[in-house]
């Protein structure tokens, strides 16, 4: 995920705190606050989304924060000016090297020695347990979340989540990043990708092929 310049921390901050309060702001709305026009807003809006930051759910109220800084938030415990940036950025001091979790065998222990494909230094940037792992996304299901082919989640693990968290799921022998719905008879994984058209694909929670290995609580990119 790319750094944001000064201004699109300003936009960011106040949409942020807005949807805090159940008050998103139209786009008319920010531009006045900010003394801008509104292309200028819609243009900063416009580099928030292509940076993975913010997403449209429809309507000219429609922005939302995406599921990938969502988590960066919820693991700082913290929402203010300067916060989407120094989320990436990390620190020169107290590094903090996480395990990427590959392959995983239904009953077998996520975090397994044979599992552990690689070590990735993540900093500071993530709050979580010292039993926090990463799985490498493969696949476009969640790019409307800013959730990209490639990318590095950090999960913190536990064996329940909350309808609508997005979660890592064991399914048979391989694991799956979606937006977890906890409903009567079923669990709903949705996936974040409007334009591929991916569908949602609905569990049994009795299947012993099926187990909720944690939720998402970030999202990291490598830059080469």
């Amino acid at each position: 995920m790319e750094e944001l310049t000064a201004r699109q921390e300003d936009v960011l901050g106040c949409l942020a705190e807005r949807l805090r309060v159940g008050r998103p702001p139209s786009e008319r709305e920010m531009a006045e606050h900010f003394g801008l026009s509104q292309n200028a807003i819609h243009q900063l809006v416009g580099y928030l989304i292509k940076k993975g930051y913010v997403v449209k759910a429809g309507g000219h109220r429609g922005l939302r924060l995406s599921g990938a800084y969502e988590a960066v938030l919820a693991g700082q415990g913290s929402v203010g000016k300067g916060a989407a940036g120094e989320a990436w950025r990390g620190s020169s001091v107290g590094r903090r090297v996480l395990p990427v979790v590959g392959r995983v065998a239904a009953g077998e222990p996520i975090l397994a020695e044979e599992h552990i494909e690689d070590y990735v230094d993540v900093g500071e940037m993530f709050g979580g347990g010292d039993d926090s792992f990463l799985v490498r996304v493969v696949g476009e299901s969640m790019v409307d979340e800013g959730i990209m082919d490639g990318d590095y989640v950090v999960v913190r693990p536990q064996p329940t989540i909350e309808s609508g968290q997005i979660g890592v799921v064991l399914l048979d022998d391989s694991v799956t990043v979606k937006r977890v719905f906890i409903q009567s008879r079923r669990i709903a994984l949705k996936p974040a990708n409007e334009r591929a058209g991916y569908r949602t694909k609905y569990v049994r929670p009795d299947d012993s092929d099926v187990r909720i290995i944690g939720r998402v609580v970030g999202c990291m990119r490598r830059v080469s």
